[in-house]
């Protein structure tokens, strides 16, 4: 009776000879290989806010070490952004035609030497130019995570693996406030005679932030590339061979080695055929720029151009606020306790910016120091306080959104999330308690929850050969729309302070009124029956 229990056991197997893709990663189960790779995927993506939000906690401390005016600060502050703005479409066809794996891991590893070096700099325009370039390689992971995580998991488990890579990438925001209370706030110095350099928290504040990408690089130097891309690359055995390792380590190897002689996806055809001829376009200079014009410019033609758009739109709408207002939030609290300090218990934050504007105009470095003859080695308590709360808010909404993602589907938490935030932006302008402005301001920042919801949605709208470039190009839109807030808020905050509030609140509720046309969007992430066919197998 026993061998007879167990024969049954291996004959499932036998049935799939022939199997959708989909459906092979279903049968890998989900196990050890998915939480490690969400985590690891999570930890990329907090290295991309250490490395482009990390400066901000480091330009008030190192003003007079680099001799930075107001608007070097400025400078400073956002040219990470720029640098992920000028290589994110680079990076998007070369992960598209070369790998995910191939481009994420380099990229890593020239990221933590980019930071490390701009840690022994002592001009400003050299750390300015590193810094450039950590954003220019931190890029290059950054939005193909996306695609190389969703790619090792089926329809059903895609978008909840990339929202849980998202919650870990908000415990690790949520470090961040953390680790620079503890390195920046001390009060040591190094001296380094060779290069006449003394050697303080915030220079190695910047080594730390860049470590993640370190460990992130040398552990998936232990993971194979995506089997969705080695499919579409016309390597079939190769990605059969991926499915079979997924397998063996979610089941610990005590399962016996599934038996599929063939994996069939249609709509995978004409990308095999596609890249076929890859090599003969890449013989010439202008045969690559071919190539690269022919990765890109279907994104921009039927029938994507619509769904490219929106989500191009929304991104930008989304780091519009979410890190364009960020930029100036540490200044405005700053500048709301200055006026609270005075007996002033009733303001709005804009009413507080304007006691304080004549104070924070631009300034030249020897103006500076001439109003603040010492200069600043640590962070006020308070800045650190009130970033925690929001890093704290992230790591806890993600959590949740991951929850719910699935039975709730994306559009009601996207328009959920974007009328509440830009509700909260437009109430900052009225509200005179400010507490409570102080709150509605962390509640309009938030909006950055939907940064991961939307690329979700770009991984499920494009083909894998176009995948990695759309999310590339939907991320480039919002890098600028980072430095679009952010100089928006430099320009109009001391002149215009409601302006700035009314613009980002607005756009908010807009981004929620174009959620409704995403392509697909009422749809949940899996039919039922599908769901049903995944369960059994």
């Amino acid at each position: 009776m026993e061998t007879i229990e167990r024969i049954p056991e291996p004959k499932p197997a036998e049935v799939h000879r022939s199997i959708t893709f989909d459906d092979a990663l279903s049968m890998t189960k989900f196990g050890r290989f998915n939480y490690a790779l969400i985590i690891i995927s999570g930890i990329i993506l907090a290295s991309v806010l250490l490395e482009t939000l990390g400066i901000s906690y480091v330009i008030p401390v190192a003003e007079c070490d680099l001799e930075m005016s107001t608007k070097e600060k400025g400078v400073l502050s956002g040219v990470s952004f720029l640098g992920i703005i000028a290589s994110s479409h680079w990076w998007g066809f070369l992960a598209d035609t070369r790998g995910r794996k191939k481009i994420i891991v380099p990229t890593l590893f020239l990221t933590f030497l980019s930071s490390v070096l701009s840690s022994f700099v002592k001009e400003f325009w050299i750390i300015t130019v590193l810094r450039f370039f950590a954003g220019f390689f931190i890029s290059g992971s950054s939005a193909t995570i996306y695609a190389y995580l969703g790619e090792f998991h089926n329809r059903r488990n895609s978008s909840r693996a990339i929202m849980g890579a998202s919650f870990v990438f908000g415990v690790g925001c949520l470090m961040l406030p953390c680790i620079a209370f503890l390195v920046i706030n001390q009060e040591w110095g190094l001296d380094i005679p060779l290069i006449d350099l003394k050697y303080k928290p915030w220079r190695l504040f910047l080594v730390v932030c860049a470590l993640p990408s370190l460990l992130c690089a040398f552990a998936l130097l232990k993971f194979p590339e995506s089997p969705k891309f080695q499919f579409s690359h016309g390597k079939p055995a190769e990605a059969l061979e991926t499915i079979h390792w997924m397998h063996k380590l979610n089941t610990c190897g005590k399962e016996s080695r599934l038996q599929i002689n063939e994996i069939v996806d249609d709509s995978e055809i004409q990308q095999k055929k596609y890249h076929r001829d890859e090599p003969e376009c890449n013989s010439k200079i202008l045969g690559f720029m071919k190539l690269m014009w022919d990765q890109t410019a279907p994104l921009f033609m039927q029938p994507y151009l619509r769904k490219t758009t929106i989500v191009c739109v929304l991104q930008f709408g989304i780091y519009f606020s979410s890190n364009g207002m960020y930029m100036f939030f540490p200044d405005i609290i700053n500048r709301v306790a200055e006026v609270q300090s005075t007996g002033h218990t009733q303001i709005t934050l804009c009413g507080a910016v304007d006691r304080t504007r004549y104070v924070h105009q631009n300034s030249t470095f020897e103006e500076l120091v001439e109003f603040y003859p010492k200069c600043n080695e640590k962070l006020d308590i308070s800045a650190y306080e009130h970033s925690f709360i929001l890093e704290l808010m992230y790591a806890l909404g993600l959590a949740v959104i991951g929850l719910i993602i699935r039975p709730i589907g994306k559009l009601p938490i996207l328009v959920f999330v974007f009328v509440c935030c830009g509700i909260s932006g437009i109430l900052v302008i009225f509200i005179d308690v400010p507490l409570l402005a102080t709150w509605m301001y962390l509640i309009l920042l938030a909006c950055g929850y939907c940064i991961s919801i939307v690329s979700a949605v770009t991984v499920e709208l494009f083909p894998t050969n176009l995948r990695a470039m759309a999310v590339c190009i939907s991320l480039m839109f919002g890098r600028l729309g980072s430095v679009a807030g952010a100089n928006m808020v430099g320009f109009l905050l001391d002149t215009q302070c409601e302006v700035t509030f009314w613009i980002s609140g607005v756009s908010l509720l807009g981004c929620a009124i174009l959620s409704f046309f995403i392509p697909g969007i009422f749809k949940r992430n899996v039919p039922e029956k599908e769901d049903a066919g995944i369960e059994s197998a």
